[in-house]
């Protein structure tokens, strides 16, 4: 076992230890000068004081430890390397998750479970907000046949987050291929289960958690039945989330805004305490009208963004989407979302500077691809700190997205040195996650 983890500041342990020390020498020094006093004939019952205050302090100190080691015991330490890792080493790096900066991440599909993924690594006071407005694919034929909201997004985002075997996480990724459950995934079907035996579906995604040991909280913006509906720049109306990408290719015309219906959608409450409650609140990365921007049309959550006193962030995606952001910069994006919502919700926007590498460029399966860079003339009249790094990453099958790993250690670090840094009562939170960045800095260059 390693030492240093068990001498660290924060698990809670040295000072019980130090307590038993202390009232076991309390103890056996009354204890000795009692009977030497005894044996004199001259009793001094300042002695037996001494003693009997060091029992107490013993056992005082021996229960707290215990109590300690118990519940240091309990911690899920799950899937973390435990075969190369020591137990103080665990313990101490659960009980820096636990004691991690709240961050609440707001958007939907692949862009925010991959976030999530890099992100519970430094803290398990997650919660992910994630949009009820997809109707396409295996989630749209749920939503239609059971009447349910749709689990796909959701899936992801309890799956990103889950610490539990890996046989779990691929079960919840199988996809089934063939029969009446074709391109059926079993995870939706499994919410889809638990939506039958449980209140709402907020309850279900509960207790989906609670079975593949999450850590942090997923939650769907609303419980309303939402459709999104967008109005092209042709005038044209399109409804369903899934058709509005097409519709835009179909009539070679872009999005001018989009609206949902109800249009007032109520927020569940754990998302609007969750945002007013964290020490940053972060949009993304996930595409922009589809997945960003309907959570910013539920009524309520808007509202909270400009009421919180954390930090707004904003993670611009890595590609432009057809039919959705084609030729969109960083400005371009950011403006769509203050035209949907307020110019209060971003102060911070983190955002990739580097090209695909050469080695990467002949790997990559896009024929054509397009980069969403900055504007320069554009981001001068822009209120926001920009914070940039090389975030490409080219995954095993050849598609271009984030670096989960460099994008949860930047997003950190600006919450570290950005909030913490500036609240003297969390500097021991301060020095853990100091600690954790470097450790994950020298990580990576060794890869």
């Amino acid at each position: 076992m390693r030492l240093k983890y068990w001498l660290r500041p924060g698990l809670g342990i040295k000072r019980w230890v130090f307590y038993i020390i202390l009232g076991s020498c309390l103890c056996a020094f009354g204890g000795l000068k009692l009977v030497d006093s005894i044996r004199d004939k001259n009793v001094d019952f300042m002695f037996l004081f001494v003693g009997l205050v060091g029992s107490a302090v013993f056992y005082y100190g021996l229960t707290r430890y215990g109590a300690k080691m118990l519940s240091l015991g309990s911690l899920d330490i799950g899937n973390d390397g435990i075969e190369s890792k020591s137990l103080p080493e665990i313990l101490y790096e659960r009980k820096v998750l636990i004691n991690g900066p709240k961050i609440v991440v707001i958007g939907g599909g692949t862009g925010l479970s991959t976030l999530l993924s890099g992100l519970k690594k430094y803290t398990s006071n997650i919660t992910a907000i994630v949009t009820v407005a997809d109707d396409g694919g295996g989630s749209g034929i749920l939503r239609k046949d059971l009447g349910m909201l749709p689990p796909g997004d959701i899936r992801n985002c309890i799956t990103a987050l889950a610490y539990t075997q890996p046989v779990m996480e691929d079960l919840f990724r199988y996809r089934f291929k063939e029969g009446a459950l074709e391109n059926q995934n079993f995870g939706n079907l499994f919410l889809a289960a638990m939506h039958g035996i449980s209140d709402n579906f907020n309850e279900a995604v509960k207790k989906t958690c609670s079975v593949l040991a999450v850590k942090g909280r997923v939650v769907p913006v609303t419980l309303d039945n939402i459709t999104l509906c967008a109005k092209l720049k042709n005038g044209k109306i399109v409804k369903g989330e899934s058709n509005i990408p097409k519709e835009c290719i179909k009539d070679n015309t872009s999005i001018n805004k989009v609206y949902i219906e109800p249009s007032k959608a109520k927020a569940i409450d754990e998302a609007i305490d969750a945002i007013l409650e964290a020490d940053a609140v972060v949009l993304g990365p996930g595409s922009l009208y589809t997945s960003i921007i309907p959570n910013l049309l539920v009524d309520g959550i808007t509202e909270a963004i400009e009421k919180s006193n954390g930090l707004k962030i904003y993670i611009s995606n890595i590609l432009t989407q057809m039919g959705e952001s084609d030729n969109y910069s960083v400005e371009d994006h950011i403006k769509a979302i203050y035209k949907h919502s307020s110019d209060k919700v971003i102060d911070y926007a983190i955002v990739n500077d580097a090209e695909l590498s050469e080695k990467d460029k002949a790997k990559c399966v896009h024929d054509d691809y397009y980069l969403v860079k900055q504007d320069n003339k554009k981001n001068k009249k822009m209120k926001i700190q920009y914070i940039r790094g090389n975030f490409i990453k080219l995954n095993e099958k050849g598609h271009i997205k984030h670096n989960e790993d460099k994008l949860a250690a930047t997003l950190v670090e600006t919450v570290l040195r950005k909030s913490l840094f500036y609240d003297d009562k969390r500097i021991i939170e301060f020095f853990y996650l100091s600690h954790m960045l470097k450790e994950s800095r020298k990580s990576r260059e060794k890869k």
